[in-house]
């Protein structure tokens, strides 16, 4: 399949507002006029796609890639493994190909990109783009101050709770209180509490969630839903001990 024909088959929302924009400077004329010309509506199409998620990942990848002021190859490596894992060799070189073009634009507005992505995609999914955020800072083996900044500034702006980002942010470090954080709780919780947050945070992590956006997104998902199964079993023989 084609360049153009691979963006527009699985594009949708993305297609208008900056992201939109965004995507048609990367591209160039890889992009076909019709697809350039914006005829998507993003308000009458809001369900979102495998390539919609996909788009908005090149993007804030790319912001938080550059947010120590360099590019790690690591964190390249990274995120092109997951796009061959996620997509296929085929789609991860136009994916990546794609995320190159994006890495090289330096007027990026991060707000006005979270802010279509918060008024068009669930809150499951965007708990997904997160999870994947922080494996792509820790993929050099040290997460800056600047990339946990600018990942904090993200999930702000896609309207993502405190407390949300730090259940996502402990799967990626360790600590004595991790645990505690992934399931939301706080250190002094009751077994009874532990089992209650996990029930919550077992449905709310669940890879069902974002079955919309295709098998290929499954694995991150049921990775963050390990991460909870985790937790509570520590904390279950800790408490228990």
């Amino acid at each position: 399949m084609g360049f153009s024909k691979w963006i527009g088959a699985t594009i949708g929302w993305s297609f208008g507002g900056p992201i939109g924009a965004i995507i048609g400077m990367a591209v160039g004329s890889l992009l076909d006029a019709s697809s350039k010309g914006g005829a998507v509506n993003t308000q009458s199409q809001s369900a979102t796609q495998s390539g919609d998620f996909e788009v908005s990942l090149l993007i804030l990848a790319s912001i938080v890639i550059k947010a120590d002021g360099k590019q790690d190859q690591r964190e390249l490596d990274f995120v092109r493994a997951q796009f061959v894992q996620m997509y296929g060799k085929d789609r991860a070189n136009k994916a990546f190909n794609l995320f190159k073009e994006i890495s090289k634009q330096s007027n990026i507005s991060t707000r006005q990109v979270c802010l279509q992505i918060r008024q068009m995609m669930d809150h499951a999914s965007r708990l997904q783009l997160l999870h994947f955020l922080f494996g792509i800072a820790k993929a050099d083996g040290h997460v800056a101050d600047s990339e946990i900044n600018a990942i904090t500034l993200i999930a702000s702006y896609l309207g993502v709770n405190p407390r949300d980002l730090e259940s996502i942010k402990a799967m990626f470090f360790k600590s004595s209180d991790n645990a505690y954080k992934i399931l939301e709780i706080d250190s002094n919780a009751s077994l009874s509490e532990i089992k209650t947050a996990y029930r919550k945070m077992a449905k709310k992590y669940h890879p069902d969630k974002v079955m919309h956006l295709g098998k290929e997104h499954q694995k991150g998902a049921e990775e963050k839903f390990r991460k909870v199964q985790e937790a509570y079993e520590q904390l279950q023989k800790e408490k228990q001990n």
